[in-house]
């Protein structure tokens, strides 16, 4: 099979033809029809992070594909299901994160694309119990982006509780803002989009944006403040001064869920105005497999839009430069 392969940190990615995985007991072998480039794929290849992952290895957590090959004692999947390869690769089951309904949580698990093989491959192996299936009336190709930037875009929206007539901001217009945007407008609220490219925020208003702010252009906390404040907060651009701008821009009993992740990896919030103002700080990673499930009910009835282009593995790492560069709408899938 063909794999994009990370062999050293921080630099190009290498095509190389390997052999493809033998499902082991518990596991499905699936053939990738798409898999999205997540921006975790980058900060992956350039081991942004304090915990690494092992060289070499194939990135991707969002893939999508058919099971070609059961492992021993698979009974939850079939031959010819097909199947979504999630960050969430595979979860202990028993400890109190994975019982009580927070599984992306557990101190065991093992993530797609990181710390075992993942999509951006023509083969993945997967845990059955892991790999949700992708319902008729979802293609594939948008299938992929819903794996990751959908699931965690939907779960950071429930996580704030965000209530009808609610505003909520949303910093950055990329993979997850365009569905945030979305996801927030169908628990009926009322969203500010920001950005700093136009283009980006013409796609938030075509979807559903109420308000947009370029903050390449102006405050944006002093134009959140001149709409009104925002009640949310969701942080997706990886920037730490965003996630700032983020805190600064809520009202009293506001809720700030962080979740894109700066290789600076520090933001500075004033413990004064956390108290006296009562706002929460959320983080949010992911999401279940049952938040996945959701996603994809909600893509199939057609309450929501995926906004990708198509490219091929051999342009691995152009389509990675171009995501660097910010020259891509919303996301990038690989077709394979």
């Amino acid at each position: 099979m063909k794999a994009a392969v990370v062999t050293e940190f921080g630099q190009p990615l290498e095509l190389q033809d390997r052999p493809a995985p033998s499902p082991g007991p518990g596991q499905v072998l699936v053939r990738l029809e798409a898999s999205g480039l997540c921006h975790t794929d980058i900060h992956a290849a350039h081991g942004d992070w304090p915990v690494k992952p092992a060289l070499p290895f194939v990135p991707g957590h969002e893939g999508v594909g058919v099971v070609t090959e059961l492992g021993e004692g698979v009974t939850e999947r079939a031959i010819g299901d097909r199947v979504s390869i999630a960050w969430l690769g595979q979860a202990c089951g028993h400890c109190r994160y994975c019982i009580d309904g927070r599984e992306t949580l557990c101190e065991a698990q093992l993530n797609s694309g990181y710390s075992v093989d993942g999509a951006h491959a023509e083969y993945a192996g997967a845990d059955a119990r892991y790999a949700v299936r992708v319902p008729e009336g979802v293609s594939s190709f948008d299938a992929a982006p819903l794996s990751c930037a959908g699931v965690t875009a939907y779960k950071s929206v429930k996580v704030a509780h965000v209530q009808p007539a609610e505003t909520v901001a949303v910093f950055g217009i990329g993979g997850l803002g365009h569905l945030a945007v979305q996801y927030a407008r169908l628990v009926g609220a009322v969203v500010i989009a920001v950005d700093v490219e136009d283009e980006k925020l013409a796609l938030a208003t075509e979807l559903g944006a109420d308000h947009v702010v370029n903050a390449a252009e102006v405050d944006p906390v002093t134009a959140i403040a001149s709409l009104g404040g925002a009640d949310v907060s969701l942080a997706y651009a990886v920037a730490p001064r965003s996630f700032e701008q983020a805190f600064a821009s809520l009202n009293r009993g506001g809720r700030l869920v962080c979740v894109a992740l700066p290789a600076e990896g520090t933001m500075s919030i004033p413990i004064f105005d956390t108290v006296l103002k009562g706002i929460s700080i959320i983080g949010s990673i992911v999401g279940t497999r049952q938040d996945l499930a959701e996603v994809f009910a909600l893509h199939a009835r057609g309450r929501t839009r995926v906004i990708a282009e198509g490219r091929r593995l051999e342009q691995v790492n152009e389509a990675i430069d171009q995501v660097l560069r910010g020259a891509v709408p919303a996301r990038l899938v690989f077709e394979l």
